[in-house]
C-alpha cells in the first residue's frame, strides 16, 4: 500500500509491533539471538518474546534448537516467493519514474530486454518541449544511447556480443563480426558504469540531448529494466557527478529495492 493513502485508516499497533521483529530478521544474513533481535527491533526481549511464539506457531520465523538462535521461517519463505512471482517490474519502476520526472522537470523513459533488444516501454515527457524520437516500443541501439550502453554494461558480455553481431537494435549490423571499435566501445560502457553507477549520452545520438541510464537489478542480480533520464544539453548537465546523474541512480537502486535486490 502507498504509505501516502493510508491516513485516516484503522491500523493494528501489535502487528506493526510485532512485524518490526521480521523486518529485523530480514535485515540480518544470519540467525539472531533473542536479545540482539529485540535491539535491532527496539523492544525490550520480555516484549519480543511472545511475538516470537506465535510467528513460530505460523512458520514465519524458525529458531534453532541448539543455539535458541532465530530465523525468518518457510511460510516468510513463502510470502517472498509469492511477491517476487507477481511482481511487474514496470509496474513497481512507474511511480519512481514519475516521481524522478516530476521532481528534475526532465523527460524520464523506462526500457526492458525485449526480443529486438533494449526496448522503451513507458515514456515521460519533459516539462519543457524535447523533440526526441523515443516512444514505447523504440528500440534502442546499445552502444550509440545511454539507455542501450546501461543494458550492455550489466548483461553477459556473450549476450551483447551476440546483439551486436546480429540484427537486434542494430539492423545493419546483421551477421557482423564484432569490429574493434564495437568491442572497444563496449569496453568503455562497461568502464564508465562501474565507475559512475550510469551510463551517459552526451549529445549523441540526438544532437543537444544529454542522458544518463541505470539498470535495476531484480532480486538475483539481473537488470530487469533501466531508467533514463533526458533533457536539452541547456539544461542537462552532463557531469557524471551532476544532480541529474545522481538522480538516475537514486532512481534505479529505489526500483531495484522494490524489485527484492539487496
Amino acid at each position: 500500500m502507498d504509505k501516502t493513502q493510508d491516513k485516516g485508516q484503522r491500523a493494528v499497533q501489535s502487528a506493526e509491533v510485532g512485524a518490526r521483529l521480521l523486518l529485523a530478521l530480514a535485515g540480518q544474513p544470519g540467525p539472531m539471538s533473542l536479545k540482539d533481535l529485540a535491539a535491532a527491533a527496539d523492544m525490550p526481549p520480555s516484549r519480543a518474546h511472545p511475538y516470537l511464539v506465535s510467528f513460530a506457531r505460523l512458520d514465519l520465523i524458525a529458531q534453532d534448537a541448539g543455539t535458541g538462535h532465530y530465523a525468518l521461517g518457510p511460510a516468510a519463505l513463502q510470502l517472498g516467493l509469492t511477491y517476487l512471482h507477481q511482481l511487474d517490474p514496470v509496474k513497481a519502476a512507474m511511480p519512481v519514474a514519475e516521481e524522478l520526472a516530476r521532481r528534475t522537470g526532465y523527460a524520464v523513459a523506462l526500457a526492458v530486454w525485449g526480443n529486438f533488444g533494449a526496448t522503451i516501454v513507458r515514456m515521460i515527457d519533459a516539462r519543457q518541449p524535447l523533440h526526441v524520437s523515443m516512444r514505447a516500443g523504440t528500440v534502442m541501439s546499445l552502444l550509440n544511447t545511454a539507455t542501450g550502453r546501461a543494458f550492455a554494461a550489466v548483461l553477459p558480455v556473450e549476450r551483447i556480443e551476440r546483439t551486436l553481431a546480429g540484427p537486434l537494435g542494430d539492423p545493419d549490423q546483421a551477421g557482423r563480426p564484432l569490429s574493434p571499435a564495437q568491442r572497444a566501445e563496449l569496453e568503455t560502457a562497461v568502464a564508465e558504469h562501474r565507475a559512475h553507477g550510469v551510463a551517459r549520452a552526451n549529445g549523441r545520438p540526438m544532437p543537444g540531448v544529454n542522458a544518463f541510464s541505470a539498470a535495476a537489478l531484480d532480486h538475483e542480480g539481473q537488470p530487469a529494466i533501466v531508467i533514463t533520464a533526458l533533457g536539452h544539453q541547456d539544461h542537462f548537465p552532463a557531469a557524471w557527478n551532476s544532480a541529474a546523474a545522481q538522480a538516475v541512480r537514486g532512481a534505479a537502486a529505489a526500483i531495484s529495492r522494490q524489485l527484492g535486490y539487496r
